[in-house]
């Protein structure tokens, strides 16, 4: 084969990988963060709850232990997904909270408070 035609090959190969990696481009920047604070009714920091995030499309539950602030942050949440958070701490539960998919901010903050603790 001739440089010519290496070349063109090479041409069209670029010309079709191109959209799709601008697509994966795109979905990546597109990913969103949660993260918020779970505290006890006397709004202490509750350091060690865990917190499960449900993906309610595939139903999986990933979980974070919250730190010494009472912090978590679940990160490379899809866009187009509603997100069950709640979090538990000594046998007690928070209320279940929703991230919409029609939230659009890359960065929701949902703080998360367990009565009785």
């Amino acid at each position: 084969m001739s440089r010519k035609a290496w070349a063109v090959v090479a041409l069209i190969a670029a010309l079709v990988l191109l959209p799709a990696t601008l697509a994966f481009a795109g979905e990546a920047e597109a990913l969103r963060t949660l993260q918020g604070q779970v505290m006890a009714d006397t709004e202490a920091p509750l350091p060690g709850a865990v917190v499960f995030l449900k993906n309610t499309k595939t139903m999986t539950v990933r979980s974070f232990v919250s730190d010494d602030k009472g912090n978590y942050r679940f990160t490379s949440l899809s866009p187009n997904v509603d997100y069950e958070v709640h979090a538990e701490y000594n046998g007690k539960h928070s209320d279940t909270k929703t991230l919409s998919s029609f939230d659009s901010r890359r960065v929701a903050y949902i703080n998360l408070k367990i009565k009785g603790k």
